[in-house]
């Protein structure tokens, strides 16, 4: 049995997170892989961007639901990023296309703590017009309602 963890922030789900999560898991063993989900906490998104549009506890609700995901968690909020990898132990750590992350580095502090994890950046990526959730906001801001804005409560 393989571990594949993978990781992000998840906010406003679109099919490029669904391609992410499928192509992660697809890193391990055919048939024999666990793909488990970290989800970034509010504050570490808040800390490294920005105020997510989704909480916390309703991104994972959701993650937790997506097809290729056996399990899900919350990350770290007490400053040390890689003590979930410590309690996952995964055998493949993977970084989506589109996140920031230097690769090296991030194997660099594995090898450093003595974990087994190879990291390994997925190449697929679902290009479209609101292919992030940072786009997909921005539309949303940019969109003209024409002043009827209906009560959503």
């Amino acid at each position: 049995m393989k571990k594949v963890m993978a990781t992000g922030t998840f906010d406003i789900l679109h099919p490029g997170h669904g391609i992410y999560l499928e192509e992660a898991k697809k890193l391990g063993e055919k048939d024999n892989t666990k793909l488990y989900v970290v989800v970034s906490r509010d504050s570490t998104v808040e800390k490294n961007k920005r105020i997510p549009i989704i909480d916390e506890n309703q991104r994972l609700e959701l993650i937790k639901m997506l097809k290729p995901v056996d399990e899900a968690c919350l990350g770290n909020d007490q400053g040390d990023i890689f003590k979930i990898v410590e309690d996952i132990d995964p055998d493949i750590i993977a970084i989506g296309p589109d996140q920031t992350h230097d690769v090296g580095k991030i194997q660099e502090e594995i090898n450093k703590r003595g974990l087994k994890a190879i990291v390994k950046r997925v190449k697929s990526y679902h290009h479209s017009r609101l292919d992030s959730s940072c786009k997909i906001i921005k539309k949303i801001k940019n969109t003209n309602f024409n002043g009827k804005i209906e009560d959503c409560d």
